[in-house]
């Protein structure tokens, strides 16, 4: 079957290798990025490809986008929220202005662009919605405070939408990406704080020197997992979270079994909490 796919952040990056993926396997695209020209360029023409301009912290780009959708294909199946960026910082170093440029792009973006596709998906009683997340949405790492932020409220409001829109036939799915070879990390994505504190100096200088290193040297290959997200998609049913990596799946792990060391450990107390009906303490 061709779907019709609409992917934020397009011109560049995993949002790339997903539009020519897309394209590939025969579905009609909808690609977009702050850059249009910049977008068809990277993507090369095609009769199922349409470009429009996206910046997914406007809401009014982003229904002006849906609407461009409708009216170029009739319908929408699969909804990419992939644009990203990653201000890194200690958070005492960040500025609340970096702090919100962050959550505007990574979180707010997505709740844009999906609110403005929803009434659609609705009336089809059909339709697919794909959130980039990242491993930093399942653990919060030194240096990633706002990012993770962002991650883990993408997160939390996925896992609920899908509880919302469930009834009316819509699929959400969650990806947790380890370290790809985007570009997340090039200089055009990466933004530091400005603020210099100097108990921090020594850690984020070794955390700065970390990062710009891991440039070009991420283990995960965005062209296969661009590839993975058009076989899943293609099933029947969509999973509501996937992690993508090794490195992601022990991220999880460690995780999970960090959650059950802490239940474990305080089970008691917990469980000691409730009201006790007949007034005893």
């Amino acid at each position: 079957m061709n779907n019709v796919w609409f992917i934020t952040g397009a011109g560049r990056g995993l949002g790339l290798d997903i539009a020519k993926g897309a394209l590939a396997a025969g579905h009609k695209v909808v690609a977009t990025g702050r850059n249009p020209e910049r977008v068809a360029k990277a993507i090369g023409a095609s009769d199922n490809l349409l470009v429009v301009k996206l910046d997914v912290t406007s809401a009014e780009d982003a229904a002006a986008a849906a609407q461009a959708t409708l009216e170029r294909f009739g319908r929408i199946d699969v909804l990419v929220n992939n644009a990203a960026s990653f201000y890194a910082g200690y958070f005492e170093e960040l500025s609340p202005d970096q702090v919100q440029l962050q959550l505007s792009t990574s979180l707010g973006g997505p709740m844009n662009v999906t609110r403005a596709f929803l009434p659609a998906l609705r009336k089809q009683r059909s339709g697919r919605i794909v959130s980039i997340s990242s491993s930093a949405g399942l653990m919060g790492f030194e240096f990633c405070t706002a990012y993770s932020a962002s991650k883990f409220g993408l997160d939390g409001w996925m896992e609920a939408l899908q509880t919302e829109v469930g009834p009316f036939g819509i699929e959400t799915m969650i990806v947790n990406p380890g370290f790809f070879r985007t570009e997340l990390l090039t200089e055009e994505s990466t933004n530091y704080a400005n603020t210099s504190i100097e108990d921090y100096r020594e850690r984020r200088a070794a955390q700065i020197a970390f990062w710009k290193s891991q440039n070009g040297k991420q283990g995960g290959d965005p062209a296969k997992l661009a590839r993975a997200l058009i076989t899943l998609t293609g099933q029947d049913e969509l999973p509501r979270r996937f992690l993508a990596g090794t490195d992601a799946i022990q991220v999880a792990e460690q995780k999970i079994a960090l959650l059950q060391q802490q239940i474990d450990a305080y089970r008691e107390l917990s469980n000691s909490l409730a009201i006790d009906e007949n007034g005893n303490e």
